[in-house]
């Protein structure tokens, strides 16, 4: 079973394709918000789940094993029992943080004012 969504398009070849594929990577189910938590440092599987709230288990290792693929996000696997998994932004991920405070301070503004009504 192939857990990692496609892309959308066959080409991102236009004027404002790259506005669309760079979103295409972190659009989805709670991304955003794994990729937010994951700013302040490197956060096991139980508590991201606690920090992103409303999110099945597999939703969760759906959306973290899709930002793995697209090399934002770093997955450490430690051999223990249990299993211990740590979860990490990548260097590329973390060149997302001004994005992801910008985002967050636009939603703040404008996002929550609409969808709060």
């Amino acid at each position: 079973m192939d857990t990692v969504k496609r892309p959308r398009y066959a080409s991102y070849a236009g004027a404002g394709c790259p506005v669309e594929a760079s979103l295409e990577l972190f659009s989805g189910k709670g991304k955003g918000m794994i990729l937010y938590h994951l700013l302040e440092g490197t956060l096991r599987f139980n508590e991201l789940k606690r920090r992103v709230g409303n999110m099945t288990q597999r939703m969760l290792t759906k959306q973290l094993r899709e930002l793995e693929s697209f090399e934002l996000i770093h997955r450490e696997i430690y051999p223990e029992i249990p299993p211990k998994v740590e979860y990490s932004l990548t260097e590329t991920g973390r060149t997302l943080e001004p994005i992801l405070l910008a985002l967050k301070d636009w939603g703040e503004q404008h996002a929550l004012p609409k969808l709060l009504k």
